[in-house]
């Protein structure tokens, strides 16, 4: 059977029984998602689509090893950790190895929330201090302990910032405080840390851990300034805290040339705390937080176990493994320098070609555009970028856009994307951009000519008719393709470096 119900019949499945606040992805035309395989994604009609959204399937969509070692395991046995058994403490090793030496303790988690709440208690036991510092825009997951330490999301909602958090401003040289032309913009941002740091121990309070991730995701794809690490683990460590880095969106080889983005920063930057999850099992639930013996030993200390019942079972080590040794067969690190690589320059050239694109910014297969209205004021188009990832859908293109101003297009595809997708993602952008822009000419001329100050609508709704009720055409994609899900043939696998 292909489907259980109708597109329409899911639909309102979904609005009668799951929570209103679970969203989906483009909400006002939704996609119905049947199968994938490496990069591509295909609906109930066979439509093929290029998945540049999903770091999850970190290898690619059910990618056949991590399929039959996942399999291989269920067959034998699924249980807890409080039993012997050699995944875990392999997968254990495995890990370690790709750490720096200081970072070799593990707890298994089954998700990137599990494992930066867990991180959490670490640093708080470490010292009995309490206070976190975290940076605007931030997001590090669901639990309540996270939206207390996420302005991402305790901004937009009725709760109100707790005293013990501290909200430092992000180090984002495009659109930040201190921009690209400051002489030093990582010292610049490092010393805010350090103002908070004294401002709270005047008030009697005292630094448990400043978390980060080692580059921004939801806060708009931000690469921190060199520098700028060093000099907050400096400033924190002497507060007596802990440096958390948050590795659950960009770890696992994504930046190409360094398996962990913290790496990027140097070897003289070693964090406290390292938290991992989303691609850790390339879509099962399996994240991990890697600490210090002397963290792990004052946790310990506190007399109470730490258990979690699916954190590290055989199954998710065995998944997680296959990922590891998928990573290095396929030379996916490699791939990611060299596609990340193509991809920014394509992207460069369309900046060059296209006013609304104001910064193209990344590393390896992360890579962000911010998209504005005017280039020398650096005005948000947050309407425009709605339109531009709902007509990239169209072409059957899957982008989503962040940010605080949610105008920043993030590129974060399976670690398998090729040269081709690349191209293939540029053109379909370059097409909706021209007109796009030609369009927003045309009005801003008509407008201009009336003697009016031209203004930009932002739609109440994700995407709606843009600008005077006047949409830009989608052209069939080359992409189409069914799906076969119905028959004994299946789709090719996507096309892989060889090795």
């Amino acid at each position: 059977m292909c489907e259980l119900y109708s597109k329409q019949d899911t639909l309102a499945l979904r609005g009668k029984h799951i929570g209103p606040s679970c969203k989906v992805f483009f909400a006002a035309d939704p996609i119905k998602i049947v199968r994938a395989q490496g990069q591509y994604m295909f609906d109930e009609k066979g439509d093929r689509y290029l998945d540049c959204i999903n770091n999850v399937a970190h290898v690619g969509h059910c990618h056949p090893e991590v399929v039959k070692a996942a399999l291989k395991q269920m067959e034998l046995l699924n249980t807890n950790s409080r039993f012997l058994h050699d995944n875990i403490v392999e997968y254990a090793r495995r890990l370690s190895a790709t750490l720096p030496e200081k970072l070799s303790v593990c707890y298994f988690t089954n998700s990137g929330s599990e494992a930066n709440d867990l991180a959490l208690r670490l640093a708080r036991q470490f010292r009995g201090h309490q206070d976190v510092i975290t940076l605007d825009h931030a997001y590090h997951g669901h639990l309540s302990s996270l939206i207390e330490i996420s302005p991402y999301k305790f901004r937009k909602g009725k709760d109100v910032k707790e005293e013990f958090v501290h909200v430092a401003p992000t180090p984002d040289t495009y659109r930040g405080k201190y921009r690209e032309d400051h002489a030093d913009p990582a010292m610049a941002y490092a010393d805010e840390v350090k103002e908070i740091i004294e401002a709270a121990h005047s008030s009697g309070r005292k630094i448990a851990a400043f978390i980060a991730e080692s580059m921004q995701s939801c806060g708009g794809q931000i690469i921190p300034p060199a520098g700028y690490f060093q000099k907050v683990a400096e400033h924190v460590h002497r507060a007596g805290g802990v440096f958390i880095a948050d590795e659950v969106q960009v770890g696992f080889g994504r930046v190409g040339k360094y398996f962990w983005s913290f790496q990027m920063h140097g070897e003289d930057f070693v964090p406290d705390i390292v938290t991992m999850g989303k691609p850790m099992g390339n879509g099962h639930p399996m994240a991990c937080v890697v600490t210090t013996k002397e963290i792990a030993e004052a946790f310990n200390s506190s007399g109470m176990e730490y258990f979690n019942t699916y954190g590290g079972n055989p199954v998710s080590c065995a998944v997680g493994l296959a990922v590891l040794n998928i990573i290095e067969n396929e030379n996916l690190q490699e791939n990611a320098v060299q596609v990340g690589n193509y991809l920014t320059e394509l992207l460069n050239k369309q900046k060059a070609k296209h006013p609304m694109i104001g910064d193209i910014r990344g590393i390896g297969l992360f890579i962000g555009i911010d998209l504005v209205k005017d280039r020398e004021k650096r005005t948000p188009a947050t309407a425009e970028a709605q339109h531009v990832i709902y007509k990239m859908k169209e072409n059957r293109v899957l982008l989503s856009a962040d940010g605080p101003h949610r105008n920043v297009l993030k590129i974060k595809p399976p670690m398998c994307f090729t040269e081709e997708d690349a191209e293939f993602m540029v053109d379909q952008l370059d097409g909706i951009l021209t007109v796009l822009e030609e369009i927003m000419q045309v009005k801003t001329e008509s407008v201009t000519s009336e003697g009016m100050p031209c203004k930009t609508k932002v739609p109440k709704e994700e995407h709606v008719e843009f600008l005077g009720g006047r949409s830009i055409e989608s052209t069939e994609s080359p992409s189409k393709k069914r799906n076969g899900l119905c028959s004994d043939q299946r789709a090719l696998p996507s096309k892989r470096l060889k090795t």
